[in-house]
């Protein structure tokens, strides 16, 4: 299974954000659809942190498509910070779940770490009750390196691989 990361420009999450999935999709240049839309609450704040920080454009909000269909999004939490980390965030569209497109999403995005120099260590924060989650992280190298509180979340558990460890 093949997954494409199609940019998300900021006219297209300020689209999603007004609801206009229509404009949204032009900005694309791929078809959006209504679950994108729903999620609302992630292009506020990636808009705004690509308003803050116009690099951090290249990592964090991209559609994923697969077989010529939007079948989640995906990216990064931002750039590589100081000590080289990415933290990987990803979301398949209901309607296209338990197919393995979260594994496949997750394998390009590890793919994209490994490709800039930047990257040393690839992160997931993980809910311990979030089976689906950690299923599709099993298999990548990652392994448990502590914990934090996500005021939305809750309890995570934090899970690191190197950007060159095997998969």
């Amino acid at each position: 299974m093949v997954i494409t990361f199609v940019p998300l420009p900021l006219a297209a999450m300020r689209a999603l954000i007004d609801g206009d999935v229509a404009t949204a999709s032009a900005a694309a240049g791929v078809a959006l659809t209504q679950w994108m839309v729903d999620e609302k609450w992630l292009w506020e704040i990636r808009a705004e942190q690509i308003e803050q920080d116009p690099a951090a454009a290249e990592w964090v909000a991209r559609a994923a498509v697969a077989d010529g269909r939007v079948v989640g999004h995906g990216g990064f939490h931002g750039p590589p910070d100081d000590e080289g980390r990415v933290e990987v965030g990803y979301s398949v569209d209901p309607a296209y779940r338990r197919r393995g497109f979260a594994k496949a999403m997750l394998a390009e995005l590890i793919r994209r770490a490994e490709g800039d120099p930047r990257v040393r260590v690839v992160r997931a924060s993980i809910r311990p009750d979030n089976t689906a989650s950690l299923a599709t992280i099993a298999g990548f190298g990652f392994e448990a390196v502590g914990e934090q509180w996500d005021a939305e979340d809750g309890l995570e558990i934090v899970y690191e691989r190197g950007a060159t460890g095997s998969r």
